[in-house]
């Protein structure tokens, strides 16, 4: 071992633990707000004077500015230094916070969401380089495990948190809840993560990032406003696409063809690397696909309220909590490409489990299949996520960890907006098919003594409507569980790395 290498072993291990705690704190601050505004939707819309359509923005303009800049998180770092661009991202993200708190009106309450969203979209990526940074190479996948807890059980925090500040204060402390944590997150910053060397000759490729920002950003679009627009029949989402196709097309081009473009195409050399975002964009499609559809069934078919749906939701983290430490601890004695294709297995097996839920499913069938989904998200994300970033040099981690988290956000985005879409589209097509078989002649006693046949007709097109939207649900859960499954063959494409003795990472397999 080198003089230098000793060097960063001896201050490594001191501050190990403050770093950790600074870093998911900040990772935890900022995957909570992309859900903790969602149980407050129709307050703010009352607050705020907008209509049902106008509010989405709120959540729209967030996500597709997120998505546009997290690619920049490696240029930043190398022209500020890592810790300095980390402590800036986390106070223009506080100060932010306070902004969306405060605001009046929808045009504010946009213009500050924006703002939020460019300052939160490079704290997930550089969150991940510096925690991958305070670990030794051989201890990845307990770094990984730590980043992975923050990250997926943030979302499912989210709404429980969010459902309780709105109840008992208000709306706008969705957004003030941020600045204790910031305050703290970017004080720790400066005093114990250490300052990475600047590269001041690094430029930024804006030609590179204006193609991508016009393919992300028409994307999500298209996914966000698609459903309200009635996709493809509608000219603004028709050009939308064709803006996100054109995009795409341009910044694959000008990425071949420049010397230093936008994304390092150094990363796409990587083999294990590349199928390890594909898996975790894939995966997070399913989670995120699976997290929306739930908390909706709860709430709109069977009539729970806000805040225990949020409960029944969360034990799921648990599931994954438990899930990292096991794996954590027996990760020298097990496969990773098993442990993943288990873990797929798992997660398509609580799905199928889902598709078989009734409206009057109990309280407790959907807590375990939600705890048992949570354990197999834990065995698909920490060995993915380790044998990503295994075979991957130190200079290109914080590139990697900016598309790794790209990529992710994409993935989510399409699973959030595929199974909602597909929700409304089968809930109209099993309500007509439930309808043709209700005749006067097959029930001909539709309603209770006293009743018009007005509101027997009234009660009993909502109750197919229940019915109809329970069918839609069990379908979206089946389609989440047949992807959840089909994705394995992936796994044997992934060179997955195991500690030597030396303390470096060798590939299993080729």
């Amino acid at each position: 071992m080198t003089t230098v290498e000793e060097f960063a072993q001896a201050t490594r291990a001191p501050n190990q633990m403050m770093i950790t705690l600074i870093v998911m704190s900040a990772a935890v601050m900022q995957v909570l707000d992309m859900t903790i505004a969602n149980v407050a939707l129709p307050h703010m819309q009352g607050s705020l004077g907008a209509t049902q359509d106008q509010i989405s923005w709120v959540l729209t303009s967030y996500i597709v500015v997120s998505a546009i800049a997290t690619p920049m998180t490696g240029w930043l770092a190398t022209r500020l230094g890592r810790t300095r661009a980390f402590t800036v991202a986390i106070a223009g993200f506080t100060v932010t916070s306070i902004a969306c708190g405060l605001a009046t009106t929808l045009p504010q309450m946009v213009v500050f969401r924006l703002l939020q969203g460019a300052f939160g979209a490079v704290l997930t990526p550089l969150c991940q380089s510096i925690l991958l940074d305070a670990y030794p190479r051989n201890q990845i996948a307990r770094a990984m495990g730590i980043f992975s807890v923050g990250v997926m059980v943030g979302p499912i925090l989210g709404p429980i948190l969010g459902g309780y500040l709105t109840e008992e204060l208000n709306w706008r402390w969705c957004f003030y809840i941020n600045v204790p944590i910031g305050l703290a997150a970017m004080l720790g910053a400066l005093i114990f993560v250490p300052e990475t060397e600047k590269t001041p000759g690094r430029k930024l490729d804006w030609l590179g990032f204006m193609f991508l920002s016009i393919a992300i950003g028409g994307f999500q679009l298209v996914l966000d406003r698609g459903e309200q627009k009635g996709w493809f029949q509608s000219p603004e989402i028709l050009i939308e696409a064709a803006m996100s196709v054109l995009g795409l097309y341009m910044f694959i081009v000008h990425s071949m063809t420049t010397k230093d473009p936008f994304i390092d195409v150094r990363l796409f050399r990587d083999r294990t690397y590349v199928i390890g975002v594909s898996i975790v964009s894939l995966i997070f499609m399913v989670y995120l696909g699976a997290l929306v559809l739930v908390p909706q069934l709860l709430q709109l078919e069977m009539n729970y309220p806000v805040f225990t749906a949020g409960l029944v939701t969360s034990p799921r983290g648990l599931g994954m909590v438990a899930s990292f430490i096991v794996i954590g601890r027996m990760k020298d004695r097990l496969n990773p490409r098993m442990l993943i294709c288990v873990g797929m297995l798992i997660n398509g097996l609580s799905l199928y489990l889902m598709s078989r839920w009734s409206l009057a499913v109990e309280m407790d069938q959907i807590v375990w299949t939600g705890v048992l989904q949570g354990i197999g998200m834990g065995a698909i994300m920490l060995p993915t996520s380790t044998a990503a970033f295994a075979t991957l040099s130190n200079e290109l981690r914080t590139d990697g960890s900016a598309f790794f988290s790209l990529m992710r956000n994409i993935g989510g985005a399409v699973g959030v907006a595929v199974v909602s879409s597909r929700i409304v589209e089968l809930t109209q097509i099993h309500h007509g098919n439930l309808v043709q078989f209700v005749t006067p002649f097959r029930h001909p006693q539709m309603r209770l003594p006293g009743m018009t046949d007005a509101m027997a007709l009234r009660i009993l097109n909502l109750d197919i409507t229940h019915q109809a939207g329970m069918v839609a649900y069990i379908n979206g859960f089946l389609l989440l569980s047949i992807v959840s499954v089909v994705m394995m063959p992936l796994v044997f494409f992934i060179r997955t790395p195991r500690a030597a003795q030396a303390g470096t990472m060798a590939p299993i397999g080729d």
